[in-house]
């Protein structure tokens, strides 16, 4: 009961120390907890909430699938082949290091304002980031059960289900909320820069009549958003890949 509880006082916590900053710095510039949920039903009842808050989250799904799928398979390669590791190892450096907005724009040019341009722009920019956890979670594989594998002949993909993505879970659960928080926040800039809806555009409009309750009623929007994904998607998948490790000591 206790540790159910503890999110709900994270949150009222947060609210008061919202509600006090917005009380010392003044409503125009920083509006409290009450004015922003009034804009948030404000744009809820109008629908303009629901169109650009899935638009945006479609963006983000799309882009964070790729990322994960693309950059998963890359850092397994680069953590258990020191040939492949040794090759683009330049080139994870480099597009580590390459600023989301060059490659934003570069898309744009090349490709046009398209949704393909869009989350394919943000997908490059996550995936490096994605290969980085992913190979070090690969490096630190048993090596004592990868033998146990060979000796029981197991076929390649044997060998990835049952040993090496079950090791690798933490490691990828960690890619992919950090991805989540990364992506969405890459999105707004695309959004931003070249689409005529999703939550970055319609900050946009909201940021020319300074209308801050607005901007942060999007905000707020969304990251409840991410929390019930975190909540109800990736915490109970990890436990439910987590569970062998479990097994032994519920014997």
């Amino acid at each position: 009961m206790r540790r159910a509880l503890m999110p709900l006082l994270s949150i009222l916590l947060l609210l008061a120390c919202w509600q006090a900053a917005a009380m010392l710095v003044g409503g125009r510039l920083l509006p409290g907890p009450l004015p922003v949920a009034q804009s948030l039903l404000r744009e809820a009842e109008s629908g303009a909430l629901f169109h650009h808050l899935g638009a945006t989250l479609l963006r983000v799904l799309g882009a964070f699938a790729l990322a994960m799928s693309i950059g998963t398979g890359l850092g397994v390669a680069m953590g258990r082949s020191l040939f492949i590791d040794r090759l683009f190892g330049p080139w994870l450096v480099f597009f580590l290091n390459l600023p989301a907005l060059v490659v934003i724009v570069l898309a744009y040019v090349w490709f046009g304002l398209t949704e393909a341009a869009a989350i394919g722009a943000v997908a490059v920019n996550k995936i490096p980031n994605t290969v980085v956890l992913v190979r070090a979670g690969a490096r630190a594989i048993d090596e004592g059960l990868i033998d146990m594998a060979h000796v029981y002949r197991m076929s390649p993909a044997d060998r990835l289900r049952h040993v090496l993505l079950p090791q690798l879970t933490p490691t990828i659960a960690a890619a992919a909320r950090s991805g989540l928080a990364l992506i969405w926040k890459i999105v707004l800039v695309v959004e931003l820069l070249g689409r005529s809806d999703g939550v970055g555009f319609q900050i946009n409009l909201l940021f020319q009549t300074f209308d801050v309750a607005g901007i942060l009623a999007y905000t707020v929007a969304f990251v409840a958003v991410v929390q019930l994904l975190e909540y109800g998607v990736l915490q109970p998948v990890e436990r439910r890949c987590q569970r062998w490790r479990r097994l032994p000591a519920d014997a």
